[in-house]
């Protein structure tokens, strides 16, 4: 039977308190409170402002609230930021009879990614009466039995918590029994009966009474159970156990048929009135039953199933044990299993809310995953570290309790490592500790940080003037360390003016492949030295390398003279110089001194395969370059002469400017009957 106490003025105290919430701020941490059974829409807190956040931001950053098992018990207003109830919440259903219960919220937000952890204790409210677990209770009590003597009865319990659940008990007024209340380790609290006045069967063969269970709430609530009394009739003494309760501490995980304890009873009767059986009580639920087991002859408790502290870690088991005496007898008592605790449970490793791939360039402390660990023991052997891979640019941050996140420690460099395969690993404090890993892979994304690079900074290339238009001058080649679109590579040129002409009439360069092309022909009178410089069009990066194309003439010579050697005679260069004159419209040569990469050079031709062939002695002793203003003296040595050839051919200045300028018109023609009958063919170089 279930009443309440229940008036308008209390109802009203009652709603106020639902409306009551309270936070603060700790280590990052937000704690609420609300009552249990509050309304839908009940005020929780101003999560968003005490979150720092701005309310124009939650919809852009994907503002969301997450619990892992309930996620729909509280909501957030994204128009105002306010965190409310959403439904019905029953702290016992969440928490049971714990005495501590919130529901823990994750706040994460993106752009960047954060997460906030929120506790919300819910706070009991008396929302639950006693309950016993059946309506009547019946108690065989011979009549012989003498005064004092004691009968324990099935307490009541209460859903709710704290002062809520403590119970008081009251037993309807009689003659023969009082209430006794024996206080248990963990503050509940079970009556008994105590025979005040002798029973007489024959006067009273049966009592009914009323024990009545009120809890400590406000306002109250009341449960109640009828108790029969059956007045036996014989048996004088009953069997008695050494204590009335006993109290037994054993490790979970234990084999069955563990011995528990070993009961021992006595009765002071003689014969067939003294021996006893030893049974569970009728109060013993199925479960408990299924966990132990009693044997009846030795009173010897043993574990019959599987015991887990994680599941339960006290048992309270009543036992009965009973005389063969008509009618029988019962004495009682009640054993208290204490399971302690083994680290019998791997810690859980849960990666969640990967930002993947991160790019190389990502800031220090970027939140990379987030990391929750957990272990269903107790003490020591729940308490779980976490540790990651050494020796990698990440880190883990300790974020509220169990909680981590795993963040940048350290600059990224994808050129150098593309991926990290990182192994978290949480150890519980146990002994020997047990442990769990979960394996991230952590793609590092390419972004445009290195510049393309040519094999080297500067080309020189030789070329025959007259070439054709489109010639394929040289390839150049650079390379992007780059990946994928970035490591693209495109290539131009530098435009500059070269006199009244642009560079780009001359030259160009094949945009994917590196080819550079003469446009046109090319013309060593009008252009000794051509300079230029292909790039990348890359937004970001602009590196060049200087290409350098020298135009290659040639000069035939007659007679092998000095010269010396055999039929066919083959192609000599020699180191060269020129003099360029002050003057503009002596034209203009810089060579520098030395044939190699950046100079011009001149291919002397000899011997009976050269079509000009003079005869012996004929030798020229002088010659000029067409477009230069340097004469070339050759003087002529014997042939065993042990002289460096290189002293055989001088530089000078051509003289006056004027006799210059009519050497050269002069020159020109000869220029154009001698290029007639020159070659200029590649292979020559």
């Amino acid at each position: 039977m279930v009443s309440r106490c229940s008036c308008l003025g209390v109802q009203c105290l009652l709603l106020s308190l639902l409306l009551l919430a309270a936070w603060e701020v700790g280590s990052g941490q937000l704690h609420y409170s609300v009552y249990e059974e509050a309304r839908h829409g009940t005020f929780v807190g101003r999560i968003a402002q005490d979150l720092g956040l701005e309310l124009a931001e939650l919809v852009p950053r994907l503002f969301r609230v997450a619990s892992k098992r309930h996620g729909d018990l509280l909501e957030v207003n994204l128009q105002n930021g306010i965190l409310f109830v959403n439904s019905r919440i029953d702290r016992e259903e969440l928490c049971g009879r714990s005495v501590e219960c919130s529901i823990h919220l994750e706040v994460i937000v993106d752009r960047p990614l954060q997460v906030f952890h929120v506790d919300v204790e819910v706070k009991d409210i008396n929302d639950n009466p006693p309950r016993f677990s059946v309506t009547e209770q019946k108690l065989s009590i011979p009549e012989s039995r003498l005064l004092d003597s004691r009968f324990p009865l099935e307490g009541a319990s209460d859903a709710d918590v704290g002062e809520n659940a403590l119970l008081t008990y009251k037993l309807s007024p009689n003659e023969y029994f009082v209430l006794d209340i024996i206080n248990k380790k963990d503050k509940d609290k079970f009556p008994v009966l105590v025979l005040r006045k002798l029973l007489d069967r024959e006067e009273n063969p049966q009592l009914k009474l009323l024990l009545t269970a009120t809890d400590g709430g406000k306002p109250e609530f009341t449960g109640s159970v009828s108790l029969l009394i059956l007045v036996l009739d014989a048996n004088d003494n009953a069997p008695i156990f050494d204590r009335p309760v006993y109290e037994v501490k054993m490790y979970e995980n234990q084999v069955n048929q563990t011995l528990v304890i070993r009961l021992n009873a006595s009765d002071s009767d003689e014969g067939i009135n003294k021996e006893m059986m030893y049974s569970f009580s009728s109060l013993v639920p199925p479960t408990i039953r299924r966990k132990f087991w009693i044997n009846e002859r030795t009173g010897e408790i043993k574990v019959n199933d599987a015991i887990d502290f994680e599941d339960s870690n006290t048992y309270e088991i009543h036992v009965d044990v009973t005389d063969k005496g008509n009618p029988p007898m019962v004495g009682h008592c009640t054993v208290l299993v204490e399971l302690l605790d083994e680290n019998d449970n791997s810690p859980e490793v849960i990666v969640t809310s990967l930002s993947l791939p991160v790019k190389e360039d990502a800031q220090v402390g970027t939140v990379i995953a987030l990391i929750s660990v957990s272990d269903h023991d107790s003490g020591a052997n729940g308490q779980v570290t976490c540790s990651l891979t050494p020796h990698v640019p990440f880190k883990l941050v300790s974020t509220y309790k169990n909680y981590y996140s795993l963040v940048l420690d350290s600059a990224l460099d994808r050129e150098r490592v593309s991926a990290y395969e990182l192994v978290v690993t949480a150890r519980d404090g146990g002994s020997p500790p047990l442990w769990a890993t979960a394996s991230v892979s952590v793609e590092v994304a390419d972004v445009n940080d290195n510049a393309p690079a040519f094999a080297q900074p500067e080309y020189t290339v030789f070329v025959k003037e007259n070439n054709p238009p489109g010639y394929h001058i040289f390839t150049v080649s650079a390379w992007d360390a780059d990946a994928q679109e970035n490591a693209l590579v495109s290539y131009s040129l530098v435009e500059r003016r070269l006199g009244e002409r642009s560079l780009s009439s001359y030259v160009s360069v094949h945009a994917e492949s590196g080819k550079v092309y003469a446009l046109q022909p090319l013309d060593h009178e009008e252009l000794e030295l051509l300079q230029f410089q292909p790039r990348q069009p890359n937004p970001d990066w602009r590196y060049s390398a200087s290409l350098r194309a020298g135009m290659h003439s040639s000069v035939h010579l007659e007679e092998a003279g000095i010269l010396r050697a055999g039929p066919g005679g083959p192609d000599q260069q020699w180191p060269t110089v020129s003099s360029a004159t002050p003057e503009p419209e002596a034209g203009e040569v810089s060579p520098p001194v030395g044939a190699g990469v950046n100079s011009n050079s001149w291919t002397f031709k000899y011997g009976p395969g050269n079509p000009k062939q003079s005869g012996p002695g004929e030798l020229p002793d002088k010659f000029i370059i067409p477009g230069s203003p340097a004469i070339i003296s050759i003087r002529q040595e014997p042939a065993n002469s042990q002289i460096d050839k290189s002293d055989f051919i001088t530089f000078g200045k051509k003289e006056e400017t004027k006799k210059k300028k009519k050497k050269k018109k002069g020159n020109k023609t000869q220029e154009k009957k001698e290029k007639g009958n020159s070659t200029t063919d590649n292979s020559d170089q």
